[in-house]
């Protein structure tokens, strides 16, 4: 019976450990302060330790081309339009004036005088009395305007040796109107004086209808001079038959010992149409 009084009279909150923790906290820190002290002697001094190498570190590259920034795209600044000017008022132009086409008279028929030269001038197949005619048919055709009626006309003449017309035979023509007044004139035409050789004279002539050209007067300083031998092309040959030999070489004729250029006069239109017929057939200045 004292036993389940004393058990009846046992308080377990005098027995807890919260109550017994006063004496055994400080206790516990302690022990534990003395194991830090004693693994701390255990520890081996302080040595450190060299760090460890670093590894190489193996690295494998490619260059790679990185493409070029587009270009910058710039504005061109924006031009503004200028200030309107205040432009002067143009005349009207004025009124077409009406050119007066150029003309040229016909030059003046060769005097008895001339012709009495030329009936006695043998040299260039009669060059004066060849020139005589066609002057003498351009004196007769009137004057010559600018325009579509101006023109050339071309013949090949043959005359008998008493002076008569055989025969009048158009080549070729660039104006009817030529054409036809130089057969008027050719048909027209006074008794004319004998050819100077005394045989059938045959030439060839253009007359002019032109209001800027009559082709007169020629130049005769130098008639008396002999032609200059033709020339034949010495490598000519048909690729068939023999070669032909190469002839010698043709020299020019002596001058006659009364042949002096110099001695014959001139007048100035005489030398400037043979100055003007000379650079047309060189082409000089061209």
């Amino acid at each position: 019976m004292a036993s389940k009084g004393h058990a009846a009279g046992f308080d377990w909150r005098l027995d807890s450990p919260w109550r017994r923790l006063p004496i055994t906290l400080p206790g516990a820190v302690l022990i534990g302060l003395l194991g830090l002290w004693a693994g701390a002697g255990l520890m081996p001094g302080d040595q450190s330790s060299p760090p460890p190498r670093p590894e190489k570190l193996i690295l494998d590259a490619e260059l790679i081309e990185l493409p070029p920034p587009p270009p910058e795209v710039t504005e061109k600044p924006r031009r503004e339009p200028p200030p309107p000017r205040d432009e002067p008022q143009l005349e009207p132009p004025p009124a077409d004036v009406p050119r007066t086409p150029a003309s040229l008279a016909a030059p003046p028929a060769p005097s008895a005088e001339e012709w009495q030269l030329a009936a006695s001038y043998t040299l260039k197949n009669s060059k004066r009395y060849r020139n005589a005619w066609g002057q003498q048919v351009r004196s007769m055709m009137g004057t010559a305007v600018e325009g579509p009626d101006q023109g050339q006309v071309r013949f090949r003449i043959t005359i008998h040796p008493d002076g008569r017309l055989a025969q009048a035979e158009e080549l070729w023509s660039t104006s009817e109107k030529a054409s036809e007044l130089a057969r008027k004139a050719i048909q027209a035409m006074p008794p004319l004086p004998p050819t100077p050789t005394g045989k059938p004279l045959v030439f060839e002539k253009t007359i002019s209808f032109l209001p800027y050209e009559t082709g007169w007067p020629p130049s005769y300083r130098y008639d008396c001079l002999p032609d200059l031998p033709v020339f034949k092309n010495p490598f000519t040959w048909n690729g068939s038959g023999p070669q032909p030999t190469t002839p010698p070489t043709p020299q020019r004729e002596e001058r006659a010992e009364d042949c002096h250029p110099s001695d014959v006069e001139a007048t100035f239109e005489e030398e400037d149409s043979e100055l003007k017929r000379q650079m047309e057939r060189n082409r000089w200045g061209t």
